[in-house]
């Protein structure tokens, strides 16, 4: 049984997604802000990914050290089985509340 999701744990699995295998903290960070307009505080987004990791619903690697980050790796994330499980429960859920919702009223 999976626990449900906040509305920023939906939108960083949701980013990982889209970033498929290029997901480490800025790039998701961007990501979010480059969909939404708003990108999460830093702090928000790294207390965010631990619990999704502690959770199981992602796992993350070390990166190659790159020149540009003075010889350091990065953490990629990579969204898991379960953790593809509570989104979509998360947004089925998200979709049955919007069922029967008109443009206009939603606009309103």
């Amino acid at each position: 049984m999976t626990s449900e999701l906040s509305k920023s744990e939906v939108m960083v699995l949701l980013a990982v997604l889209r970033l498929s295998g290029k997901a480490y903290a800025s790039t998701i960070r961007d990501e979010i802000k480059a969909t939404t307009g708003r990108a999460p505080p830093t702090a928000t987004l790294y207390v965010v990914l631990d619990r999704l990791t502690s959770q199981g619903y992602l796992t993350s690697r070390r990166s190659e050290p790159t020149p540009e980050r003075g010889g350091r790796s990065k953490s990629l994330f990579i969204v898991t089985i379960s953790g593809r499980g509570a989104l979509n429960q998360a947004l089925d859920s998200i979709d049955a509340l919007r069922q029967g919702i008109k443009t206009t009223e939603r606009l309103a």
